[in-house]
């Protein structure tokens, strides 16, 4: 199997010490929950994977591009989605993606198809025309989330994705991701819904004190915390203490 993600030795601080020696690897074709509680470090590692903030130290692959060395190239099969969904409220649906796509060079008439049905999946058809600034928080999540998929990237890395989504955006938004990976796109997301990673996730890793307690499938947690049984909440509370 290809190895989607390598990052090794990533350490960042911010005054004090937030990521201290993470080493994480993710395969092509594999769902990957990172989780941990407040402040600990998920988001920051997530925006040093994506290219968008710099480590203090170690080393991060691509699909095996080197994402400090040739951030395009690295940046050009990968998608970021933050936890705020950052657009550009005077444009509709339908120019933010084609507006996207422009970014991506993705040629104007397979940019205008995919933004097509993208928004017929997402249920924002309706809405194409309408300027973004009038939209509620799941309507931004869903055009935002179309965004980062017009260019059909191999990597997508999710910030807490289901914020502001209904529970039929939810499942439309799971399947989604779940097809992508069926078809060899690897993920990577945080989330404080443990239910969510729990049912989606092949792949768990808990994070605190800026270095991971523990990785794996629900069974392998539960052994990694000394249980025999018990939910991905009973697991997440006894390894980091909560």
């Amino acid at each position: 199997m290809t190895e989607a993600l390598r990052v090794r030795g990533l350490t960042k601080s911010f005054g004090r010490p937030v990521i201290g020696g993470l080493d994480l690897s993710i395969a092509s074709g594999e769902f990957y929950a990172l989780l941990g509680p407040n402040g600990v470090g998920k988001t920051t590692t997530l925006r040093m994977i994506a290219g968008v903030m710099r480590p203090d130290a170690g080393s991060i692959s691509v699909f095996g591009r080197d994402v400090l060395a040739d951030p395009l190239g690295a940046k050009a099969i990968m998608a970021w989605l933050p936890d705020e969904p950052l657009l550009y409220d005077r444009l509709s649906p339908m120019e933010y993606l084609e507006f996207v796509a422009g970014l991506w060079r993705v040629e104007p008439g397979l940019a205008r198809q995919r933004a097509e049905e993208l928004m017929e999946t997402l249920g924002l058809w309706a809405h194409r025309n309408e300027r973004c600034e009038g939209f509620s928080r799941g309507m931004k999540q869903k055009t935002v989330l179309a965004g980062a998929l017009i260019h059909e990237p191999q990597f997508l890395l999710l910030d807490e994705p289901f914020t502001g989504l209904d529970a039929a955006s939810s499942r439309l938004v799971k399947e989604i991701l779940q097809a992508r990976v069926r078809a060899g796109a690897a993920v990577i997301l945080t989330t404080h819904m443990l239910d969510v990673a729990e049912r989606l996730a092949t792949r768990i890793g808990i994070i605190s004190g800026g270095i991971l307690l523990a990785e794996g499938d629900l069974e392998a947690l539960q052994r990694q915390a000394g249980m025999h049984d018990g939910s991905l909440e009973d697991v997440f509370l006894q390894l980091t203490g909560a």
